[in-house]
């Protein structure tokens, strides 16, 4: 699992971005693949698929 902050996320266009904090990338997310509601500042963990448009967050999930 990584950790990551929301860089930037639109409920109603259903996508967004989070920074890692390991390797300070961007990577994409899709409403589909959030466990819990998210927002822009938001600490989470999440893990990383490969897709056929690159490497995307999954799992995304808010730190406790």
């Amino acid at each position: 699992m990584k950790k990551g902050i929301v860089k930037f996320f639109n409920a109603s266009q259903k996508f967004g971005f989070i920074t890692s904090l390991d390797d300070k990338k961007d990577y994409y997310v899709h409403i589909k693949d959030l466990l819990s509601p998210v927002k822009e500042g938001d600490l989470v963990t999440f893990e990383i698929a490969a897709t056929k448009r690159g490497e995307q967050a999954v799992k995304v999930a808010l730190c406790s």
